[in-house]
């Protein structure tokens, strides 16, 4: 039984009507869980819509690409439903040193923003005693890794991180690891050219690591390309497990427990 621990269900390349049509698919390959996060204010009711379903939970944040759209409030908007049980983890927020500042942004005062919102986010997870889904991408370097593994640092010991979507060195996966979080890998992980993401997943110790789609995004071989969705992680899982030299059931079983601990899930459905 597998576990999406990342995607985005209310993403606008999702009609409402294909919901049950994509659960279906999903149960098909044994995926009975998928964890569908937020982005911004306005798509949270539409998670936890989403959530009323049985497989799904969502996590609730601004991502770190919209935090010049979000009121400076937002994060205080996001702990009024921090008590519902839908809610099983604070995210996606983190850092992203890719994409182009907003037109009228310095990239100095875009990238303050996006980390005086991680830390925001960071105490809410820890106030509301939920984890955390952390979000980094550069477009050259590991700026953003090291921004956010360093606010990670200033919390790690109240609350534990995900750093989703990971495809960078072991040296930088173990390091997230010494603080207690632990990493995901999804569909980048089944590319043969991901030369150090598939070393990453290759050493990196069952129980510490979760697998994810990201969908609608970076679907895996052999559907790269494509729009992705949560059964789709089933590749990734049997593509690490290969990697890994180990059964598709074991890496199922552990990247299960991990996803159950680390999200606090209600009991699995049958």
């Amino acid at each position: 039984m597998l576990t999406d621990s990342h995607c985005h269900l209310a993403s606008h390349r999702f009609s409402p009507d294909e919901i049950p049509e994509i659960l279906s698919r999903a149960r098909a390959s044994q995926v009975i869980q998928m964890i569908s996060l937020a982005t911004r204010l306005d798509d949270i009711d539409v998670n936890l819509t989403l959530a009323s379903h049985p497989e799904i939970h969502t996590c609730i944040g601004i991502h770190p690409c919209d935090v010049h759209q979000a009121p400076d409030d937002a994060v205080s908007q996001i702990a009024k439903h921090v008590t519902d049980p839908r809610v099983c983890g604070i995210g996606e927020t983190g850092l992203d040193y890719y994409h182009a500042s907003p037109e009228g942004w310095t990239d100095a005062d875009f990238r303050k923003r996006q980390q005086r919102f991680l830390h925001e986010h960071f105490e809410l997870a820890a106030q509301a005693k939920l984890n955390l889904v952390i979000h980094t991408r550069d477009l050259e370097g590991s700026a953003s890794f090291e921004d956010a593994l360093a606010i990670y640092q200033e919390y790690h010991q109240r609350t534990r991180a995900v750093f989703h979507c990971f495809i960078g060195p072991w040296e930088n996966a173990n390091r997230v690891l010494a603080l207690g979080g632990i990493v995901s890998f999804g569909g980048v992980a089944t590319f043969k050219s991901a030369h150090e993401v598939r070393a990453t997943a290759k050493q990196c110790p069952a129980g510490h690591f979760m697998i994810e789609t990201d969908s609608p995004y970076l679907a895996p071989e052999p559907n790269r390309g494509k729009r992705n969705e949560p059964s789709f992680v089933r590749h990734t899982a049997a593509a690490l497990a290969t990697l890994r030299g180990e059964s598709l059931e074991e890496l199922a079983l552990h990247t299960q427990e991990v996803a159950n601990q680390f999200f606090r899930l209600r009991p699995k459905i049958d």
